[in-house]
């Protein structure tokens, strides 16, 4: 048996799979930008037999039409499944032959209705390895309150069909197969779940709260549905382009020089007030000037959720700014989330701004050893970004929290009167927060250097916990 090939992708924190054997291949969860999938099948010599879909995904726009395009292969979803375009329902139990290998669709509903595993058998019946897609990650699940539009069913209805498929379709598998779920840390589709990206289904059972047999059905969904954050308003949005279809990536990024614009034309589509501007380049950059109004959202981060997050309507019109070399990556990893309205990007980047001497903005930085004397000053006020849960481990005593994905929706909160400071985890999530702050008129921002990373060193400061 040849190996599963995992393609994780660390911007989405997603798990792509593909599995060969003789001449044939099939791709599990693939990324709308396909060609990695079609260039392995040639490698390895091998034809795309299927392509199976765990579920309707929420959190990025797969590449199943497309790839199915190119290949000629089926696309697969589990019961349940309506998408508006010729598929394959599996019935629960149905197996798909792939060369001397067999994938046996699991129904296993929970995360959302249609929800299905794929086990993954040899010519002997030897279990070997479960692709779970968002039913279960390395220690969690997934939510259960991203699928219930049209479907009359509540989080706490679909949680109870997660514990039932979970301890009547997975855990009675064998303890050595290996999970392969579609996605790792930071992905906004569980809690808490591990930066491993694969594990025994036997480690799982020891670790993994959601596999404990000391949880009842009703305390695993008191646990599951309590402390959701709302998710971000683009998951709608994917998941109708998931079902109903989408431009192919390859059109859009065939307009990709098209897009370079002079700065005369890119100031006159700036002017329109619907349109937004991100600036993707590294925060270090970002912070020593900006085109005034810019939001940044940098590509060594977690770009494609959190222009999601913040921008929230996939329609919106995007202009951006990035470094050189980089504008068909920005196109490509907007359109993994959606959004595919980008007029444009400034050709020559910032070094064509500044030659033309056009205004900039740039963000104050303090380092965390310079925290104790601010504290002093009743008019300065620590702001942190995070998630609630990492506010929840440890913060600053005097801090203020805030997450990210929701300052958009507290700006109230703010007053030019005041001083913030503001910190995350590492840097990066602050910055974004900053370029908000300040493109709202709140201009009294300064970002902690190194985030709560540099903070936590420092021993003069008092932490809580909580």
């Amino acid at each position: 048996m040849q190996a599963v090939k995992q393609i994780y992708t660390k911007c989405l924190a997603q798990g792509a799979y593909f599995i060969s054997n003789g001449k044939e291949a099939v791709v599990i969860d693939p990324l709308r930008e396909v060609e990695q999938y079609v260039e392995l099948a040639k490698a390895k010599g091998v034809e795309i037999k299927y392509i199976f879909e765990t579920h309707l995904h929420a959190d990025f726009v797969s590449g199943h039409l497309t790839l199915s395009k190119k290949t000629g292969a089926p696309i697969v979803f589990g019961p349940g499944a309506k998408p508006e375009f010729d598929a394959h329902i599996a019935k629960d139990g149905e197996v798909f032959k792939v060369g001397d290998l067999r994938l046996k669709a699991i129904h296993t509903p929970g995360h959302t209705p249609e929800s299905t595993c794929f086990l993954l058998l040899d010519a002997s019946d030897t279990q070997h390895a479960l692709f779970t897609g968002d039913t279960l990650f390395i220690g969690d699940v997934g939510r259960p309150d991203l699928a219930q539009e049209n479907t009359g069913l509540t989080s706490r209805d679909l949680a109870g069909m997660l514990y039932d498929s979970l301890h009547q379709k997975i855990m009675p598998l064998d303890d050595h197969i290996i999970i392969y779920p579609a996605h790792g840390k930071g992905s906004a589709c569980g809690k808490n779940m591990s930066s491993e990206t694969s594990d025994t289904l036997k480690n799982q059972k020891a670790e993994n709260y959601a596999l404990s047999t000391t949880l009842s059905r009703e305390e695993f969904i008191d646990k599951l549905t309590t402390d959701l954050e709302a998710p971000p308003m683009y998951f709608k949005d994917n998941v109708r382009l998931n079902t109903t279809g989408y431009m192919h990536v390859d059109r859009l990024l065939e307009k990709t020089q098209s897009k370079a614009l002079s700065i005369e034309v890119f100031k006159e589509k700036l002017s329109d007030p619907d349109t937004v501007l991100l600036d993707v380049r590294h925060q270090d950059d970002f912070v020593k000037g900006y085109i005034p109004g810019a939001i940044f959202v940098g590509l060594n981060g977690k770009f494609a959720p959190w222009v999601g997050t913040l921008l929230k309507e996939v329609k919106t019109p995007i202009l951006f700014i990035s470094p050189a070399g980089r504008e068909e990556e920005t196109i490509t990893r907007l359109a993994r989330v959606g959004f595919d309205h980008v007029l444009g990007y400034l050709s020559g980047g910032m070094d064509t701004w500044k030659k033309h001497h056009e205004k900039e903005e740039k963000i104050d930085q303090i380092s965390a050893d310079q925290i104790k004397d601010t504290i002093r000053e009743p008019k300065n006020k620590i702001v942190d970004v995070r998630k609630p849960s990492e506010y929840a481990l440890q913060h600053l005593k005097e801090s203020m929290p805030i997450s990210l994905s929701t300052l958009s929706d507290q700006i109230s909160k703010f007053d030019n009167k005041q001083q913030y400071f503001l910190h995350c985890g590492g840097g990066y999530r602050s910055v974004i927060a900053a370029s908000i702050l300040i493109k709202e008129g709140i201009s009294n921002v300064i970002d902690i250097k190194g985030g709560f990373g540099a903070i936590a060193k420092q021993k003069e400061l008092h932490f809580e916990f909580g």
